[in-house]
């Protein structure tokens, strides 16, 4: 199985530095291939403490010049709050300086801090990824971008031209029961983010794969999953630890989605979600983060393979992508973490019988 690290870069209550911050999770993210990890990850947000990567490929090319041999995942890049061109730009050029380690993961978003700070109609989200996905996308293949209906792309060619596909390395991320065909529908594997019970999580693989296949004509790719881990070999401080930190993660979640207002789930598009705001209201926000913890893989090193052994019986992931520093987490905390988790667990899951991830087909983009 591959095993990616994924540093998020928060500053819950700006308890810090932003430039601690940033120290801290580098030297994290610096750490992750010679202690074994398979991939280095970076996900997208703006404008508050919840995370703190504004750009994920400037990132990932930071950690290519640091790296030899990892690839680099984004999950996700949020496609309505970019010019597709400049993207599909970006992602080109970072392949080339990489050697084609990249893994393109893609996304909506759902933040309406964002949105709004974008100076974006959320209510325009999903059609503004529908279309600028499959820019991209087809703009990979083939070397240059033209059309869209809003976008209105003149055709220009992306230099440097690709040189390797992203097909079969291209994932995108999907909560909503409607977002399943949409992504199948581009071809894209899914980035899986535990947040919903794990059989649900089961009816909605159903309805993507055959959607997947009818479009595609073959069998979606394996996901990749990823989830906030707390590993201790003392099962009860892992507990304890697991409770207090992963639950602060998710109250941050809340409070940077604005998920117990009013207005969370009300845009066209994100109906789903007012179903979370209504759970909260319901249960209340810490018996909703103490679910949410209840997902993850924490616990002795046992513990959290045996809960990775369930999330695979469930969704057949070849590949996690693990959270090991979050929330404020003291940085000696999140190291020693980090670091029981690549001695314990993560030699166990590499031994493990998986598809590997596609590597990509080379291509012969020449100019006319």
């Amino acid at each position: 199985m591959h095993v990616g690290f994924t540093p998020i870069f928060q500053n819950p209550g700006n308890a810090m530095s932003d430039a601690e911050v940033y120290r801290q999770e580098v030297r994290l993210a610096e750490m992750a291939e010679p202690m074994g990890f398979d991939s280095i990850w970076g996900i997208e947000h703006h404008f508050t403490d919840y995370t703190m990567c504004p750009d994920v490929v400037q990132f990932l090319t930071y950690m290519a010049g640091r790296t030899k041999k990892v690839k680099l995942g984004s999950s996700v890049i949020v496609l309505p709050w970019h010019d597709p061109m400049r993207v599909a730009e970006q992602i080109s050029m970072l392949d080339h300086l990489s050697g084609g380690r990249m893994i393109l993961g893609l996304g909506r978003g759902l933040g309406n801090v964002e949105y709004s700070g974008f100076r974006i109609d959320q209510g325009e989200g999903r059609e503004r990824f529908v279309e600028y996905a499959e820019l991209l996308l087809n703009g990979l293949e083939n070397g240059y971008m033209e059309g869209g209906e809003v976008t209105k792309q003149p055709r220009r060619d992306i230099r440097p031209f690709p040189n390797k596909s992203f097909r079969g390395r291209t994932y995108a991320a999907a909560v909503s029961p409607e977002s399943m065909p949409i992504m199948a529908g581009l071809g894209a594997g899914l980035l899986v983010i535990p947040q919903k019970p794990w059989d649900v999580v089961e009816q909605d693989f159903a309805i993507y794969r055959d959607v997947f296949i009818k479009e595609n004509g073959c069998e979606p790719p394996q996901p990749l999953c990823g989830g906030f881990f707390f590993v201790d070999k003392d099962a009860g401080r892992a507990e304890a630890m697991a409770y207090e930190w992963i639950g602060r993660y998710y109250h941050s979640a809340m409070k940077h989605y604005e998920m117990t207002a009013e207005k969370f789930g009300q845009h066209k598009g994100y109906e789903f979600y007012k179903n979370v705001g209504k759970y909260i209201a319901k249960h209340g926000m810490d018996s909703a983060a103490k679910d949410f913890t209840d997902l993850m893989p924490w616990g002795t090193p046992k513990q959290v393979l045996e809960k990775i052994d369930y999330i695979r019986g469930v969704i057949n992931p070849n590949a996690i992508m693990c959270n090991l520093s979050y929330a404020g987490m003291p940085y000696d905390e999140a190291e020693r973490n980090m670091r029981c988790f690549a001695e314990h667990v993560m030699p166990e899951l590499q031994k493990w019988d998986t598809t590997p991830l596609t590597e990509p087909a080379d291509l012969d983009i020449r100019a006319a």
